[in-house]
């Protein structure tokens, strides 16, 4: 069993905000696969069915972003699902905007829902770092992810969600590198819509 995590904030105020790509790209998943109508469950909402012949749990924690761990311990710890397979999908300010990486382990770079989730499970979880671009200055961050998507930015955010999707059974099997040469040839291509591909 798998579970897939969504981060974001809870409320319709966040719901196009950069912070909450977690959260689109869990619900393009939700209809692309025929998920069910989410239940409200271990803090969060959550959704079951299979991807080919996984059974995965699709949950967006509904605790805000800064304590995501407590909707991901609860639910992981019910279901026994091990640390090995979670897969939390996130913004990422240290990567050019539409840049997707799929990576295990490693730091939290001071995001607080992968920090929270680290306090509850260890750090051992994969990643679906998403990445939204950096505003330049340290100050700047939280403003930053806590504003909407530019309209130039809407382009591309339509593109990833649709592109992770399709890619996410691989992302299950932990196929590092086919999944981010997959997401790595639609960004370098142009298919993403982005042509500035500088990163922090």
């Amino acid at each position: 069993m798998y579970l897939l995590v969504g981060l974001g904030n809870p409320g319709l105020q966040y719901s196009k905000n950069r912070h909450n790509v977690g959260y689109l790209i869990i619900d393009e998943i939700q209809r692309e696969y025929g998920f069910p109508n989410y239940k409200e469950k271990f803090v969060g909402h959550i959704s079951e069915n299979k991807i080919k012949e996984n059974k995965v749990f699709l949950l967006k924690p509904q605790t805000f972003m800064n304590d995501s761990g407590r909707s991901v311990i609860e639910a992981s710890s019910f279901y026994k699902i091990s640390v090995d397979n979670i897969i939390v999908i996130h913004d990422e300010i240290d990567l050019a905007p539409a840049k997707v990486q799929l990576k295990k382990g490693g730091g939290f770079a001071g995001h607080k829902g992968l920090q929270s989730i680290g306090n509850h499970v260890g750090k051992d979880f994969y990643r679906i770092r998403v990445g939204v671009g950096h505003p330049g200055e340290k100050d700047l961050v939280s403003g930053y992810v806590l504003s909407n998507f530019s309209k130039d930015d809407n382009q591309w955010v339509s593109k990833i969600l649709k592109s992770v999707s399709e890619q996410i059974e691989t992302a299950i099997l932990g196929d590092e590198n086919k999944f981010n040469q997959k997401m790595s040839d639609g960004f370098n291509t142009g298919v993403f819509g982005v042509t500035t591909k500088i990163e922090k």
